[in-house]
């Protein structure tokens, strides 16, 4: 069993300790939080609360640290758990820059440290069965795919929040959902080449802006647009393109959210639509749980180091070509 210590105690940080009750793989032995008034609630789930990231670090039967906090801190605190010698789950995304996520995955890297990354769209058994045909070239060559990640849980933040800052959360929706629909096109059909971007604010008045639509374009040859909105009821779906079929993948609720069914459409060549659902599955335990994996030796790095850079720069590339109303290339970068 891995020992970990989960870093803030927000949403998410709430998710992640409650949804490991029991976890035959994981043990969240201590909770970083400040917050005084949430001490209690972290006991009742059967961990420890302690008052800074610092002491989570100085344990030393804690091996790993799962950073649930603002992503403008990620890259201070990969370093510092690397320089601790524990392993790093960090939440979405990376950091805000390339080279941010280039420092972080180094690191870790020079440390012999594990790097995993909060973006469990990767297993969902829909989008592992399409990326199996992609490879297999099931699908003939990929010609194009399309995306959209929508929803609004965090549409009533408090205003001034870091959420709703463009300096501290440049690109709308791209850190709360566009940034997973970017991992995943990276994972299905490889590195992006130039990306062209704009964000728009529609209604919620933050300066980040509340959507993000995208058009990219890959060193494959392929291209792929997807958008995102942060006040809309919930809705994600992921489709391919290819010469020889195209796969229609629909989530049909929150990974935070249990229950619900993923609808999985597939048309061959002859036309013929086949349907299946999948029920739901705990796609942010599995993540985790393949994390622990990779730091036992039981298992394979979930994300490559290039995978893990080239996704930020992919983010970094969507904020630069919003504000400028360029196409932008990820060598540049």
């Amino acid at each position: 069993m891995l020992n970990i210590a989960v870093i803030g105690f927000g949403w998410w940080g709430k998710h992640i300790v409650t949804r490991q009750q029991g976890n035959a793989a994981l043990r969240v032995l201590a909770v970083a939080e400040p917050q005084e008034n949430l001490h209690k609630d972290i006991r009742a789930l059967g961990a420890a609360p302690v008052a800074s990231f610092e002491e989570a670090l100085a344990n030393p039967e804690v091996r790993a640290v799962v950073l649930t906090t603002p992503h403008m801190l990620h890259e201070e605190q990969v370093l510092q758990a690397a320089a601790a010698g524990k392993h790093v789950f960090c939440e979405k995304p990376l950091g805000m820059t390339a080279a941010s996520a280039r420092r972080s995955v180094a690191a870790c890297r020079d440390a012999g440290l594990v790097l995993g990354i909060g973006h469990e769209q990767r297993f969902v058994p829909a989008m592992q069965r399409l990326r199996n045909m992609i490879e297999r070239g099931e699908l003939g060559t990929i010609m194009h795919a399309e995306a959209a990640f929508s929803h609004d849980k965090l549409a009533g933040v408090p205003a001034g929040s870091w959420r709703t800052s463009k300096e501290l959360s440049p690109g709308g929706a791209m850190t709360g959902m566009g940034i997973h629909l970017t991992d995943l096109l990276w994972w299905m059909l490889g590195p992006v080449e130039s990306v062209q971007a704009q964000v728009r604010d529609r209604l919620l008045g933050w300066s980040t802006g509340d959507m993000v639509v995208a058009q990219l374009s890959f060193e494959a040859g392929m291209t792929a647009h997807f958008s995102a909105i942060l006040k809309t009821p919930h809705f994600m779906r992921f489709q391919v393109f290819g010469s020889e079929g195209w796969v229609e993948v629909r989530n049909g609720t929150h990974p935070d959210t249990p229950g619900g069914i993923t609808d999985w459409f597939h048309s061959p060549k002859e036309g013929v639509v086949n349907h299946e659902p999948f029920d739901w599955n705990d796609a942010v335990v599995e993540n985790l749980e393949a994390f622990a994996a990779a730091v036992e030796g039981r298992g394979p790095r979930p994300w490559s180091d290039t995978e893990l850079i080239g996704n930020i720069a992919v983010y970094e590339a969507i904020c630069r070509s919003a504000d400028s109303g360029e196409t932008v290339r990820l060598a540049d970068l």
